[in-house]
């Protein structure tokens, strides 16, 4: 029976890359893909997702969700991921397909309520559209497999702010509201193993010459300028593909169970994650966070799985 997928997304360029990983894996049946506002706005997230997904050979529902976060204005991040959010890539692009009408929290709640304890969401932009379906549906938890969500920064320092990262940043209520949700199954993929997760030029230049391959060279062009000037290395930090390799494949990181909470109410720390190691704080563990990475299982695993993944 293949893993049953659901994937959150505000398609900048790591998502697009996971939309590939989940759609190229002949092991998982992407029942769909819900968009949220982001890297960019919610009507370029659908876009991008759409014209994604034309490059696969899978046919998955787009439904879009919400065009803000809870209480916050949005924020987006095209000096990283550019105007479009591709850094140009498919700019000029017409999607093929039209998004499924609906709303994310309502999709996400039916696919859970059709498939109960078989679906697996994977979430890679702020955890808006999750939490407005936990507003709505507060068994949901009891419905869902697993959650693999990528954001936090356990043990390392932001990648917006100095102490947060930027999923947990744009919508921190939202990112309370799951963590507190009772998921029994609820795993931070964050920048402690994002960060080992680094597509080189000479990886993409290792992929056999299809559409794929001059999708992800024009789209990780930007990104990794952007990346080089800001940590000194010319790379693509593969975020969002590793929460979804993570998914199918959880032997790729190590994880702990720990205590986590978002702050809110910080005039510097809003969007932090904080892991309780020592229980300090006397609460229940609710996350397994991500703290070790088998890079080079994961790499080989993305990249033969892009390349060959077709079904």
């Amino acid at each position: 029976m293949k893993q049953k997928l659901l994937l959150d997304v505000d398609t900048g360029i790591d998502d697009a890359l996971g939309i590939l990983l989940a759609a190229n894996d002949s092991s998982t049946e992407l029942v769909g893909i819900t968009t949220v506002n982001g890297n960019v706005s919610l009507k370029q997230a659908t876009t991008n997702t759409l014209n994604v997904l034309a490059l696969t050979d899978v046919r998955a529902p787009v439904v879009q969700g919400a065009a803000s976060p809870l209480l916050r204005a949005p924020h987006f991040e095209k000096a990283v991921h550019g105007e479009n959010g591709l850094g140009g890539a498919l700019a000029d692009s017409e999607p093929a397909m039209l998004p499924t009408p609906g709303f994310a929290p309502d999709f996400i709640i039916s696919q859970a309520s059709r498939f109960p304890g078989e679906l697996t969401l994977v979430m890679t932009g702020p955890l808006t559209n999750l939490a407005l379906a936990l507003q709505k549906c507060p068994e949901l938890p009891r419905l869902i497999q697993n959650v693999v969500y990528m954001g936090g920064a356990a043990f390392t320092y932001g990648n917006i702010t100095p102490t947060a990262e930027y999923n947990m940043f744009v919508d921190p209520e939202a990112a309370r509201i799951v963590l507190q949700a009772g998921f029994e199954s609820l795993t931070q993929i964050g920048l402690d193993v994002t960060r080992k997760a680094l597509l080189y030029k000479e990886h993409i230049d290792s992929l056999g010459d299809s559409p794929v391959k001059a999708f992800i060279q024009e789209c990780t062009a930007h990104y990794m300028t952007r990346y080089e000037m800001r940590n000194g290395i010319a790379a693509c930090a593969l975020h969002d593909p590793l929460a979804v390799a993570y998914a199918i494949r959880p032997e790729l990181c190590e994880t702990s169970l720990l205590h986590t909470d978002v702050e809110t109410t910080s005039r510097l720390c809003d969007g932090q994650t904080i892991c309780d190691v020592q229980n300090r704080l006397g609460e229940e563990p609710n996350v397994h966070v991500a703290l070790t990475l088998e890079t080079d299982a994961f790499l080989s695993y993305f990249l033969t799985t892009i390349q060959h993944g077709s079904r």
